[in-house]
């Protein structure tokens, strides 16, 4: 996700994990690379200083455990203080009122509306259940409303809009009278931009933010416009009073200077992040999770939430009940890869867990399941079940309802068999995942 700066940060730790101990020489010479690091992602020269100031003066008064390496401790004190300059912990929604209102700002190209209707799909989760409606105040850019009408109808959230209306206050108005005659809790405002900050656009938000006394008001940044996001964020912070930032595009090689900079130079919090370009592809900013991130170390923490948002503790005990008897069936299989799938990419869940290198032919590996599904899919219940052998002739068969050849079938039934196998000969699931001691500190951080 981070590039070069995470390749940087993978390699100091790795020189500094060979020192048997932590001198002032090594750790001067750290501390520079750190620096390069860091200006080299575009964070803000000042956070930089102040970053580097409250890393030395740690490393250096801090007593050594011997049990642990200098190397870990020192890697452990750069991702501590990474977390507290985004934030330290998660910013909850201010989604209290009814109606709760909601302004989105920002420049032109960040993705505001994107981000709107991501806002919305997201408050219609189980844990906030809401009832959104999305407004269509970005009056400038052309075809804007047609877009947040078309992500509205993909997540079944209507969208108000007045025909030829100019001027957003009274859309604005109309909207939050509606809102409360027809009982929706949220009101989400997409709000116009331009290319460059300008005094027409920054009136035109402050009598948005005067006719509707928003609850939030959320700035839209682009990751991959570092510290220029940056810039941009203090004015809108300074002109607007803004409440937290969204950050988006983080599925592309970002630089890392809008995530670790935002938070320290407007003091205010980063309160969520769009991960792709699908809807679903949005969650709340954690900086524990993006400090994993930026330093390699995976993302347990949101594979954690997407693991618990998909798949049912219930159902996930009698699975692991007839993992260790042996009773996995082809069809609980084909249940496990429907699950799997609705949580993302094969390619982007295996890139969460931490030490995983980049995956450039796993397209190959989503493939393969896909081949997989058409085959069982191709099975009669039975066989499904596990209660008719798949003898050559049927194998024959199961390849040619499927669209795909005899090896194709041999290979998903040896690598099936093989799991079975290999679950059967574990004593107990999670006591195994647990072994790995970088997903043990990483699951003990959500407690």
């Amino acid at each position: 996700m981070f590039g070069k700066v995470t390749e940087r940060f993978q390699d100091l730790f790795t020189t500094i994990s060979g020192k048997k101990q932590l001198t002032e020489d090594n750790l001067s010479q750290a501390v520079r690379e750190i620096r390069l690091a860091l200006l080299d992602a575009d964070v803000n020269y000042t956070v930089v200083k102040n970053f580097i100031k409250r890393v030395k003066e740690k490393a250096i008064g801090s007593d050594l455990i011997r049990s642990v390496s200098p190397g870990d401790q020192f890697k452990k004190i750069i991702h501590d203080e990474l977390t507290e300059l985004m934030g330290g912990d998660e910013a909850s929604i201010n989604v209290k009122h009814e109606p709760s209102i909601l302004m989105l700002c920002g420049l032109q190209g960040a993705g505001k509306t994107t981000q709107a209707a991501k806002l919305a799909a997201f408050l219609q989760k189980p844990g906030y259940k809401k009832k959104p409606l999305l407004v269509a105040c970005d009056l400038q850019r052309p075809a804007a409303v047609e877009q947040l009408k078309t992500l509205g109808q993909q997540i079944n959230v209507p969208v108000f809009s007045v025909a030829g209306e100019k001027n957003p206050v009274k859309v604005a108005k109309q909207a939050l009278s509606k809102a409360l005659k027809e009982n929706f809790d949220v009101l989400i405002f997409d709000t116009a931009g331009r290319l460059h900050l300008n005094e027409e656009l920054m009136l035109e938000l402050e009598k948005l933010k005067q006719a509707l006394n928003p609850q939030e008001i959320l700035f839209v940044a682009s990751s991959a416009t570092g510290q220029d996001a940056v810039k941009t964020a203090a004015e809108f912070d300074r002109r607007l009073g803004i409440t937290g930032t969204i950050l988006t595009m983080l599925d592309g090689n970002t630089r890392a200077g809008a995530a670790i900079s935002i938070s320290e130079v407007t003091g205010k919090p980063l309160k969520f992040e769009g991960i792709g370009e699908k809807i679903s592809d949005f969650q709340v900013f954690n900086p524990i999770s993006m400090a994993d991130r930026i330093l390699g170390m995976g993302d347990i923490i949101n594979l954690v939430k997407k693991a618990e948002e998909h798949i049912d503790e219930k159902e996930s005990q009698k699975l692991e009940k007839k993992l260790r008897k042996a009773t996995f069936s082809y069809q609980d299989y084909l249940d496990q890869m429907g699950k799997l799938k609705k949580m993302g990419s094969l390619k982007g869940l295996l890139k969460m867990l931490p030490g995983v290198p980049d995956l450039g032919d796993m397209d190959a590996s989503s493939a393969d399941m896909n081949k997989t599904e058409a085959i069982i899919f191709s099975m009669t219940q039975k066989e499904r079940c596990g209660d008719e052998d798949l003898v050559p002739s049927r194998r024959r068969r199961l390849a040619q309802g499927s669209g795909t050849n005899i090896d194709d079938v041999n290979r998903m039934i040896k690598g099936f068999k093989r799991l079975k196998q290999m679950f059967k000969k574990m004593p107990n699931l999670k006591k195994s995942m647990l072994k790995d001691p970088d997903l043990k500190k990483h699951l003990s951080l959500l407690k």
